[in-house]
């Protein structure tokens, strides 16, 4: 299957949104106190990638050859990953990594000296991990919101 990465437009914003959603619910959501779940979710509707499409923050989309979203990267201020997301039918293909390269490379090529941040989920560490990515604290919890800080230096 032929798959492309291209710079994420706002009419992307639906397909974005139907596909974290549902993964957010599944992965993220359980490892989080009920009470943040419903913010945590609305912060991923249609309206708010628009949002983030029109102002700082960068995506990314993994599209198939009839232009299916089938992953995502958002990165914003150039620096903090904010959302990284594959569709399940395509997880272990790499395909998260590929997301992570293009977004670090556009963030180089617009003038990130190379430091980049994530607020992990607990089950998505062992990703960041293996892209080089560092735990900057322990486990924490805001307000119900569980995640691990992370950074990584990159070599320019």
């Amino acid at each position: 299957m032929s798959i492309t990465f291209r710079n994420a437009k706002i009419c992307d914003a639906k397909a974005i949104s139907e596909l974290i959603l549902p993964l957010a619910k599944k992965y993220v959501c359980p490892t989080c106190d009920p009470s943040v779940q419903g913010v945590l979710l609305k912060s991923m509707s249609e309206e708010k990638v628009e949002h983030y499409l029109s102002t700082n923050y960068h995506y990314v989309v993994a599209v198939t050859a009839n232009d299916e979203v089938i992953g995502v990267a958002g990165i914003r201020d150039n620096s903090h990953l904010y959302h990284l997301f594959v569709n399940d039918r395509f997880q272990g293909h790499g395909l998260s990594r590929q997301l992570w390269e293009v977004v670090k490379e556009n963030a180089l090529n617009n003038g990130n000296k190379g430091i980049f941040t994530v607020n992990s989920a607990i089950n998505a560490e062992c990703v960041y991990l293996r892209f080089g990515f560092k735990r900057t604290k322990g486990i924490r919890n805001r307000q119900g919101m569980i995640d691990i800080p992370m950074m990584l230096e990159a070599s320019c």
